[in-house]
């Protein structure tokens, strides 16, 4: 049974994607395709900030990106011996906290200590942050995308709890969306299932699949990551079937799993 990712691959410590390798190991036969790409903004700024870890209480990451901005600011910058030599321990002791397990991998790759891994989106992450930070201590410095929600600095602005934003990324469509969807359309048909990953990724993909799946459009059942890109699919009609419980491989497979093969006693998990 085949099933549609509207994302960017991601190799793991096997060299495949952990959502390919999920779905195929309950015999779903799984495409990625990315719709977005990413620009990276004030990153000298950014390296700034970085450099007086003294400042801030610690550190926000609510999507992978953010993270890469943060590695990309070292990398460019020659300041990876400092990073290791002083930068690295005076971050380490402060939190790191981040949405889902892919965010948290990252971090940790760099050697911080990421908290709230769990959480699926940042408003549970922002309940968690509130639950271990005391208000008016240093603000937690969050770099972010130009279309960050607004749960997270709000429910932290009414706890009291500073929080610095800072503009790293802003997303613009993959310029080789079309021509991978009409190929993927084109030889393999149309999919049981497409995942929308984020409202960017539904905004710059949902015409082209609209398009090329015409009359069947209606057969495709659609899922999403989260209940932001659940919110948003709703918001344009588009039906919901399956919303993962978190952001991760399991959960999304386990969703899909239900929806796509009822009648399997392992479906279980996100509905």
């Amino acid at each position: 049974m085949k099933v549609l990712l509207l994302k960017d691959p991601k190799d793991d410590d096997s060299g495949q994607d952990p959502y390919i390798q999920e779905l195929g190991s309950r015999g779903f036969e799984a495409t990625l395709i990315p719709v977005l790409s990413f620009e990276f903004l004030s990153l000298q700024s950014f390296s700034e900030k970085l450099c007086h870890p003294e400042a801030y209480g610690g550190l926000v990451f609510t999507s992978p990106r953010a993270v890469e901005a943060m590695e990309l600011c070292l990398e460019r910058d020659n300041k990876q011996e400092v990073w290791k030599k002083s930068l690295k321990e005076k971050w380490h002791v402060k939190p790191a906290y981040v949405v889902g397990q892919a965010t948290a991998s990252l971090v940790r790759k760099i050697g911080l200590a990421a908290e709230g891994e769990k959480c699926g989106n940042g408003e549970k992450l922002a309940e968690y942050i509130c639950s271990r930070e005391k208000p008016a201590t240093l603000p937690l410095l969050f770099p972010c995308g130009t279309l960050k929600g607004e749960a997270l600095p709000k429910m932290l602005h009414q706890k009291g709890i500073p929080l610095e934003s800072i503009t790293v990324y802003q997303k613009i469509q993959h310029p080789g969306i079309q021509d991978s969807l009409k190929n993927y359309f084109s030889s393999q048909g149309i999919p049981a299932s497409v995942t929308f990953f984020s409202p960017s990724g539904l905004t710059c993909g949902l015409s082209y699949i609209q398009e090329l799946s015409g009359d069947s459009f209606d057969q495709i059942k659609f899922a999403a990551i989260g209940p932001t890109t659940a919110r948003a699919m709703a918001n344009v009609g588009i039906p919901v079937s399956c919303t993962a419980e978190r952001p991760c491989p399991h959960d999304l497979a386990a969703g899909l799993q239900k929806v796509l093969r009822p009648e399997s006693p392992s479906s279980c998990g996100a509905a």
